[in-house]
């Protein structure tokens, strides 16, 4: 969607100037990290676990931890566009296991992966917030609310044009 491609080498100088920024700060810049980390590479690989770790006087371990605890963080690399289906009790409750079947359906692989061409992912969430609206999707940062499965290749479409 616009977004120039950086090389490896230019997301690995980026990411030494971030971490030169936060130097033996330990847990105070943890998130900040990584937040960044994931924006150069737009998921947080091992290796760059490992980096972050380095940086800050923190173990692999404790860096993974808070990957793993927070939803934000991704181990796995996402699509240019992410539909994510609230899974949490208001939005199960009211059919979002359906409507993550249809966008599986729809976009050709499981909840968890990317297309092979890199331009779609989806992924299950267990809150987003959105309870009044549910079932609730969102599709990058869009939120779509009240939903049924016959509403989604509607939204689907809107993203595909857009490419």
């Amino acid at each position: 969607m616009g977004k120039t491609k950086m090389t490896p080498e230019e997301m690995s100088a980026k990411l030494d100037a971030v971490l030169a920024t936060h130097k033996g700060e330990g847990q105070k810049a943890l998130m900040s990290t990584l937040q960044q980390a994931q924006g150069i590479y737009g998921y947080l690989p091992l290796p760059v676990q490992k980096k972050v770790a380095e940086a800050l006087d923190l173990s692999v371990a404790e860096v993974y931890g808070v990957i793993s605890f927070y939803s934000f963080f991704s181990l796995k690399p996402k699509g240019e566009t992410v539909f994510t289906v609230c899974l949490g009790t208001a939005c199960y409750v009211k059919g979002a296991q359906a409507l993550l079947e249809k966008i599986e359906e729809s976009i050709g692989v499981s909840s968890g992966d990317v297309t092979k061409d890199g331009k779609y992912s989806i992924s299950a969430c267990r809150c987003v917030g959105a309870c009044g609206l549910a079932p609730v999707i969102l599709v990058n940062e869009d939120v779509y609310g009240r939903l049924t499965p016959e509403e989604l290749p509607a939204i689907i479409a809107k993203y595909k044009e857009a490419d």
